[in-house]
């Protein structure tokens, strides 16, 4: 019986151990359930302060080599959503954006990361503007491990070519939601 009992005991410390693993997780300090005015772009109709969100992930897992942080509307009346932000080529060493690190000339995100174009059409963070009475839009904030230093891309580097190889260079991802209207 005592055997059997330390059997069970063992058992159990090693599914605990193996089903207990941190997963990779992004937060924000700044954002919540819903986007503000703060994060609001400014233009397209909108008077927002287009202040990007502080962003923290943790947990990245064995073997990344750099990250990625996009940020995407899949409700946007285009029949294909809207791209908001994409920055890449983040150092593995990097764990955050800070509040702003979206305005390319504050200089304000992680040395080596690139903020290629928008489908605003220009490099950096475009907040939400969802168009006036079309409802509740999600804002898709999600952080990518990658497998590589680099992508090989430029600040030119259009949504769907980005896309393209963060999906083949991804470990692990993790996303926030957050909504907004006008």
């Amino acid at each position: 019986m005592k055997n059997t009992n330390s059997l069970l005991l063992l058992f159990i410390l090693i599914t605990t151990t193996a089903f207990s693993q941190n997963t990779f997780t992004l937060t924000s300090k700044d954002l919540g359930g819903q986007a503000t005015k703060t994060q609001e772009f400014s233009g397209f109709g909108c008077t927002g302060n287009n202040e990007s969100p502080q962003l923290s992930w943790a947990n990245a897992p064995k073997g990344t080599k750099s990250f990625a942080v996009t940020m995407y509307d899949p409700d946007a009346p285009t029949g294909s959503g809207w791209w908001h932000w994409l920055v890449f080529d983040i150092p593995a060493n990097a764990n955050e954006l800070v509040t702003n690190a979206g305005n390319i000339s504050l200089n304000l995100a992680p040395k080596g990361s690139i903020q290629s174009i928008t489908d605003y059409g220009i490099a950096g963070y475009g907040g939400p503007c969802p168009p006036e009475g079309h409802g509740l839009h999600q804002y898709i904030i999600t952080v990518y491990a990658l497998s590589t230093d680099s992508l090989g891309l430029n600040k030119d580097t259009n949504a769907a070519i980005v896309g393209y190889y963060l999906n083949n260079n991804t470990l692990a991802k993790a996303s926030i939601v957050a909504y907004y209207k006008r």
